[in-house]
């Protein structure tokens, strides 16, 4: 299947990611519905800062959800679904868990109920690397077992089972997507590298941090919206559970270093104990297998570390961009 020309419905295109997958499927010709999470203030998220030729190539939907009503209403006429929408910080999941799986669980079941009545061509459906836990083995396969570990992960691991279940039980055509830590330009404040750029790009000189010692397998935001394209693309992966992930892990602590190097090698790293998780929530290792991603389709990393990191530097240091951003709170 070719993605140009379909009448495609992304949820969660204010956001980080979905933006990002936005403005490449535009460049891919597709037909691009929006789905931005209503608000009295009519904001589309980072949807609000692109080009007006790319805007005026969207059509916005405002809505949530976690309402079925809703939800059926944007996939009616569409061919390609890629649902992004969820709750992703963990810090927050932690003691507003009702609203996990509340967003995560039943929206996620909103989606793929719509898509079983609409006969939609292709469900994606967005998982998390946090579903695996601390690695049992590396790299980590979609074989892997899954460990809940704080209730963001256990309500992704409850939306995946949703979904398999209706590819098993009435042959939906759904994926399961399945980033590991996906950095860049418009990430959340509450997410690792925003959380040092800010701090450094304002002038700070402790960078209040959580545990350092974690790794991370970092996927720069253009791979993995290319990822999302290229499965859609795949159809000999309906049914599959997929990594998009780049098989390299960096701590926490060195990735700190490396971008305090580029922006002010005075500062330091201060342990902050409010931003460390409980010890039996904090996942230590993910380092992710990319091996069933490439097989089936041409997808590869382009972006390397250095480079994706000098990117995302650039863009948080832009004044406009920077004040965006509460650097002198804790985001959760």
């Amino acid at each position: 299947m070719n993605i140009s020309g379909k009448k495609v419905l992304i949820t969660g295109a204010d956001g980080f990611i979905g933006s990002h997958l936005t403005e490449a499927l535009v460049a891919r010709g597709a037909k691009v519905k929006a789905f931005v999470y209503y608000n009295s203030f009519n904001s589309w998220g980072w949807l609000d800062t692109l080009p007006k030729n790319i805007l005026n190539e969207i059509e916005i939907f405002s809505g949530d959800v976690r309402d079925p009503n809703g939800v059926y209403t944007a996939m009616e006429g569409c061919e390609v679904v890629f649902h992004l929408a969820a709750l992703i910080a963990i810090p927050y999941s932690y003691h507003s868990p009702d609203s996990y799986i509340d967003t995560n669980v039943k929206g996620t079941l909103n989606i793929v109920q719509a898509a079983k009545r609409l006969n939609i061509e292709r469900v994606l459906v967005t998982s998390t690397s946090e579903v695996y836990g601390t690695a049992q083995f590396v790299p980590i396969t979609e074989t892997h077992p899954k460990q809940g570990q704080s209730p963001y992960s256990a309500s992704k691991i409850g939306a995946d089972a949703i979904a398999d279940s209706f590819f098993r039980s009435f042959e939906t055509p759904i994926t399961l997507v399945r980033p590991f830590n996906t950095y860049g330009p418009r990430q959340s404040a509450r997410a690792v590298i925003p959380t040092i750029i800010t701090q450094l790009a304002n002038g700070i000189e402790q960078i209040k941090l959580g545990d350092t010692t974690p790794t991370r397998d970092l996927v720069f935001v253009k791979d993995t919206a290319e990822g999302f394209i290229k499965i859609a693309e795949t159809e000999s992966l309906i049914g599959h559970e997929i990594n998009i992930a780049t098989e390299n892990e960096i701590s926490v602590g060195n990735l700190a270093q490396h971008i305090i190097n580029q922006i002010n090698p005075n500062a330091s790293i201060l342990q902050d104990s409010d931003r460390l998780r409980p010890q039996n929530s904090e996942v230590f290792r993910l380092l992710g297998s990319k091996e069933k991603l490439v097989q089936h389709t041409s997808w590869f990393p382009q972006t390397t570390i250095e480079d994706g990191l000098a990117t995302t530097i650039e863009w948080f240091k832009n004044p406009e961009n920077l004040k965006q951003y509460k650097h002198e709170i804790y985001n959760v």
